[in-house]
């Protein structure tokens, strides 16, 4: 369905702007003179999760915003107008929103959610992370086959491993060798095969810098999101014992 949207109010009354940068905050969420007082919190980097109340990180957290039909959009790059309904990416949080109707009273309106969010929120964040994945590799910042990618990391060129969720425990944790470097295990040994020219691919090193970080991210808010579609298996340690179980539980550090 394509949607009409009007330009968000930024500043003064009667100068109209549309917010195309995601590092600019919503003026409807930040600007203390057009928040109520229980809203002043969200200033700055953080934000509130609508169902557990907890404060977290917006690059990492889920944004909704009501579309001016009044369907609830999710909003993957954190770009849209309006006042932003903002859940955490934690396993069941979505379902929760869904089921108690959370998104209305947040927008404080009437409003419609789509029956398939979940599956809408679900390929959203497939899709951008994939994207951003395909945008690595084109770069040069992104290597893989177990020994190309291995000479990156024990090169100490990596910033980021990202391996298949449906690949074997124990070669991968053989690959990281017990090196403390964040791992992502959220897509399929075939997804990230399309994405590197290949049938299937296992491993993939992404070098250092923002664009890890920013797949690193993703990965963390589709792994909340999709708990249970991927193996979530805790990745074993140097010792082969698995390490202590961590908040993201198919994006551990080895």
């Amino acid at each position: 369905m394509k949607l009409s949207w009007l330009p968000a109010p930024i500043g003064s009354r009667g100068r109209t702007a549309t917010r195309t940068d995601p590092a600019i905050d919503d003026a409807t969420e930040d600007a203390p003179g057009d928040l109520p007082p229980e809203d002043l919190s969200e200033q700055g980097p953080f934000r509130r999760c609508l169902v557990t109340r907890a404060q977290g990180r917006r690059e990492e957290m889920l944004r909704f915003v009501a579309a001016p039909d009044g369907r609830v959009v999710f909003d993957a790059t954190a770009t849209l107008p309006g006042r932003g309904l903002w859940l955490s990416a934690a396993p069941g949080v979505l379902h929760q929103a869904v089921r108690r109707g959370v998104f209305a009273r947040g927008a404080k309106r009437a409003v419609s959610v789509p029956p398939n969010l979940e599956d809408e929120v679900k390929a959203a964040l497939t899709r951008r992370l994939t994207d951003l994945l395909g945008l690595a590799r084109r770069s040069g910042a992104a290597i893989s086959g177990f020994e190309k990618a291995r000479e990156w990391l024990q090169g100490g060129k990596a910033g980021l491993v990202v391996q298949a969720a449906d690949g074997s425990a124990e070669e991968r944790a053989r690959f990281t060798g017990g090196r403390s470097v964040p791992v992502a295990a959220v897509l399929s040994a075939a997804s990230l095969g399309k994405i590197f020219g290949r049938e299937h691919t296992v491993h993939v090193v992404i070098a250092p810098g923002r664009l890890a970080k920013m797949i690193e991210s993703e990965a963390r808010r589709l792994q909340g999101v999709a708990v249970g579609e991927t193996s979530g298996q805790l990745v074993p340690n140097q010792a082969g014992t698995p390490g202590p179980r961590r908040e993201w539980t198919g994006l551990e550090h080895e």
